[in-house]
């Protein structure tokens, strides 16, 4: 009897998943302050370029023509005339909308074909594991880049769904995996000999035992997703020309004049992306290590 009860007492005691994320968290300083400044940096970053009439940044001013710093244009002027910092906050902004937009059209989406494909296995798995057998295999980056060069006047709502499209595949492969091996143990056998409907066993009981997994694999995608953005327009294939950017800032520094000698124009995005990709590397490598603490614990 004692030996029940202490059992008792030991699964009630058992941490949530959110006290095992904050644990780790106070653990690694690091993560801790990776967390707190990508946050005040992204909610900075919203409030400011709301702030900013995006039609006067945008006007050209040839007697401004690489300004360098100073008191009219804080970090400088770029060829055309136009205020670095402005560009840069949003830019900024338009970056993190669309690697959110990408992340949770395709997480959604994802998440829920792996979860039925994991759940219910056979000709329904069968079908969908050979569509993402044939997308994988496909040179997304090659044919998004085609996409955009054939659709006219494109826009950023465009840009998203056509990235979005060749995406999801990624988060469809890791959650079928980790919900086949789900779908096997004895609560969700319970639940279908109770009559349960597979809805509610898949999305009430198995996801929420997969979301430390799901965290990490979101946060991650984010940060990929914001590399993949600006990746592109730095190549030309990505945000129309008049809608600022991250990668469009960058991609000055093709120039080798303003490479050497206008470090103001593409230094500032650049290093705004550095930190970015390591302030959510960090945060990811928590939440991975918070979600094998949690899976350890039961």
């Amino acid at each position: 009897m004692e030996k029940q009860v202490e059992a008792v007492k030991a699964v009630n005691s058992s941490p949530s998943g959110m006290q095992v994320v904050f644990r780790e968290f106070k653990k690694d300083k690091l993560a801790m302050f990776s967390l707190i400044s990508l946050v005040v940096v992204i909610v900075g970053v919203f409030i400011w370029a709301m702030l900013i009439d995006q039609e006067a940044l945008m006007r050209v001013s040839l007697r401004d023509k690489f300004a360098p710093p100073g008191d009219k244009f804080f970090l400088g002027a770029d060829q055309g005339g136009k205020d670095i910092l402005g560009q840069l906050v949003i830019g900024a902004r338009n970056s993190i909308l669309i690697a959110i937009a990408i992340t949770l059209i395709t997480g959604v989406f994802g998440i829920a074909v792996g979860l039925i494909c994991g759940y219910f296995g056979g000709w329904i798995d069968n079908i969908f594991m050979r569509i993402i057998d044939f997308f994988i295999t496909l040179p997304f980056l090659m044919i998004i880049i085609v996409f955009v060069t054939i659709i006219p006047k494109y826009t950023v709502g465009s840009f998203i769904m056509i990235m979005s499209t060749f995406i999801w595949v990624g988060t469809a492969r890791l959650v079928r995996s980790k919900a086949l091996s789900e779908s096997r143990r004895d609560y969700v056998n319970a639940s279908k000999t109770l009559g349960t409907r597979n809805f509610v066993i898949i999305f009430k009981e198995i996801m929420p035992n997969l979301s430390s997994i799901l965290i990490v694999e979101l946060t991650l995608s984010f940060a990929g997703n914001v590399g993949i953005e600006t990746g592109l327009t730095y190549l030309g294939f990505g945000l129309p020309p008049s809608t600022p950017s991250l990668g469009t800032l960058v991609s000055y520094a093709n120039n080798p004049l303003v490479l050497e000698q206008k470090l103001w124009v593409w230094l500032p995005a650049s290093l705004f992306i550095l930190f970015m990709m390591l302030a959510i590397n960090y945060i990811g490598q928590a939440m991975r290590r918070s979600a094998d603490a949690k899976q350890r614990l039961g």
